[in-house]
C-alpha cells in the first residue's frame, strides 16, 4: 500500500508498526491488570490473619471469595457496551478509580457481613475491565497477533502473584501501624495503586489508533486497512449484532469452557496460600508468600511460550486444552501426598496449566466476532466464566469442612479443568483463517 510520501514494504511495515503499538500499549495495560488482579485476589493472603480475627469458617471464606463474581457478572455486559460506545480511555479510568476506592474501604470492614458487601461492590466496580481490554486489543491487532498480545497483557496475573505474594506476606508479618491489624493494611495499601492507575489511564490510553499520537498518519492508515481487510474476510462477525452475539451458539460454547476453567483457576488463586501454609507449622507468612510465587513464575514462562507457539501455528484447540489437562492432573494429585516438596511441584504444574491456557483461548472469540458483537459476546463469555470464579472457591471452602478436607475441593477443581479441555476439543478444528497464514516476524 502507498501512504503519503513513499510506499511501504509490507512485511517490514507490519512488523515495525505492530512492535511500536505493542511497546506503547501493552506495558500500561499490563500494569493496570496487575493492579486489578492483586486487588481481586489479595483476600487470599489477608485470610491468613483475617479469618481468625473475624471468626470466619472455611465455608464462609469460600463464599466471600466467590461473591465478588456475582457483582462482576451482573454488570459485565453493560459495562463492555458502554466502553465500546464512549471509548476505552474514560471508561477504563472510571473502572480503576471506583474499584480502588472500594478496595481501600474494604480494609475498614468490621464484620463478615460488611466484608460480603464490600466484595460484592468490588465486583460491581471492576465489572467490564477484563473483557473491555480484550475488546480494546481487537481495535489494534489482527488475529494472528492476538494470542501473544493477550498473553503479554495477561502475564499480569502471574506477575501480580510473583510480586504480590511476597509483599503481602511481608505486610502481614511486619505492618501493624497505629495498632491496626496487618490484614487491614494489606487491603488498604494494595488498593491505593488502582486510583493512581485510573488517573494514568485517562491521560495515557488512546481510545483507538486514530487518536494515537505515537503513530504517524501512514501507520494509522495501515492499521485501519489491515483490520478492515480482516473484518471483510470474517463475514459471520460482521453479520452479528450485539444481541445476535448473545444468542450465538459458539459464544455459549466458549462461555461454558470459561466457566469450567475459572472454577479451577480461582480455586488455585484463592486457596493456594492457605494450602501452602498448612504444609508446615514452621512457615511464616513471608515464607508462604515466597513459596506461592514459584508456581506463578513457572506459569509466566509457559504462558508466553504457549501463546507464541499458538500464534505461529495459528492453532488454538490443542494449545488451550493440553495445559488445563496438565493443571487438572496436578490438582487431583495434591491429595495423595504429604510431602511439602512434592506438593510444591504439583502446585507448580497446576500454575503452569492454569496460565498456559489463557492466550490461545482468549484469541478465539475474535475469530467470529467484531464490533458491538465482540463487545457483547466477549462480555458474555467472561460473565458466565466469572460465575465459575464463584463456584470453584465456594466448593473448596465447603469441602474443607468435610471428610477429605481442602484437597477434595482441589480434586473437584481438577475435574473442572478436564471438563474444560473436553469442550475445547469439541470446537471446530479449523476456522476461516485464509488471510492469517503468514506469521509476523
Amino acid at each position: 500500500m502507498a501512504a503519503a510520501g513513499r510506499p511501504f514494504d509490507a512485511s517490514e511495515t507490519s512488523t515495525r508498526i505492530i512492535r511500536s503499538v505493542r511497546n506503547r500499549l501493552i506495558p500500561l495495560l499490563f500494569l493496570l491488570y496487575l493492579i486489578a488482579f492483586l486487588d481481586r485476589t489479595n483476600i487470599s493472603f489477608a485470610a491468613l490473619t483475617m479469618n481468625p480475627d473475624l471468626a470466619l469458617m472455611s465455608a464462609q471464606f469460600g463464599l466471600l471469595t466467590g461473591i465478588f463474581f456475582w457483582g462482576y457478572c451482573l454488570f459485565e455486559i453493560p459495562s463492555n457496551l458502554v466502553l465500546h460506545k464512549i471509548g476505552a480511555r474514560t471508561w477504563i479510568a472510571r473502572i480503576l478509580v471506583s474499584w480502588g476506592i472500594v478496595a481501600v474501604l474494604t480494609g475498614f470492614v468490621r464484620n463478615a457481613s460488611h466484608l460480603y458487601a464490600a466484595r460484592f461492590l468490588l465486583g460491581v466496580a471492576e465489572a467490564g475491565y477484563y473483557p473491555g481490554i480484550l475488546l480494546y486489543l481487537t481495535y489494534w491487532f489482527r488475529r494472528r497477533e492476538q494470542a501473544q498480545m493477550i498473553a503479554l497483557f495477561m502475564t499480569a496475573i502471574p506477575v501480580s502473584n510473583i510480586i504480590g505474594a511476597p509483599v503481602s506476606g511481608l505486610i502481614l508479618d511486619h505492618v501493624r501501624w497505629l495498632a491496626v491489624a496487618s490484614w487491614r493494611w494489606l487491603l488498604i495499601l494494595e488498593g491505593l495503586p488502582a486510583i493512581i492507575g485510573g488517573v494514568l489511564a485517562y491521560f495515557l490510553l488512546p481510545n483507538c489508533p486514530g487518536e494515537a499520537k505515537f503513530l504517524s498518519i501512514q501507520e494509522k492508515a495501515w492499521i485501519a486497512a489491515a483490520l478492515d481487510q480482516e473484518k471483510s474476510e470474517e463475514k459471520l462477525g460482521n453479520e452479528l449484532s450485539a444481541l445476535g452475539a448473545l444468542a450465538h451458539r459458539r459464544v455459549w460454547h466458549l462461555a461454558f469452557i470459561s466457566f469450567t476453567y475459572q472454577m479451577g483457576g480461582y480455586a488455585i488463586n484463592f486457596w493456594m496460600p492457605q494450602a501452602v501454609k498448612s504444609l508446615s507449622t514452621l512457615y511464616s507468612n513471608t515464607v508462604v508468600g515466597v513459596l506461592v510465587m514459584i508456581p506463578y513464575l513457572a506459569g509466566l514462562v509457559v504462558m508466553i511460550l504457549v501463546s507464541r507457539r499458538s500464534d505461529r501455528r495459528m492453532e488454538r484447540r490443542y494449545h488451550a486444552a493440553i495445559p488445563v489437562i496438565v493443571g487438572g492432573t496436578a490438582l487431583i494429585l495434591l491429595g495423595v501426598t504429604n510431602s511439602p516438596m512434592l506438593s510444591m511441584a504439583l502446585w507448580t504444574l497446576a500454575g503452569m496449566g492454569y496460565l498456559g491456557f489463557q492466550g490461545p483461548f482468549w484469541s478465539l472469540p475474535s475469530g467470529f466476532l467484531s464490533g458491538t458483537a465482540a463487545a457483547s459476546g466477549i462480555a458474555l463469555i467472561t460473565s458466565i466464566g466469572s460465575l465459575g470464579g464463584f463456584v470453584g472457591p465456594s466448593l473448596v471452602g465447603a469441602a474443607a469442612s468435610r471428610s477429605g478436607g481442602i484437597y477434595r475441593g482441589f480434586a473437584i477443581a481438577g475435574v473442572s479443568f478436564f471438563v474444560s479441555a473436553i469442550f475445547v476439543f469439541m470446537l471446530p478444528k479449523k476456522e476461516k483463517e485464509s488471510a492469517h497464514q503468514a506469521s509476523v516476524g
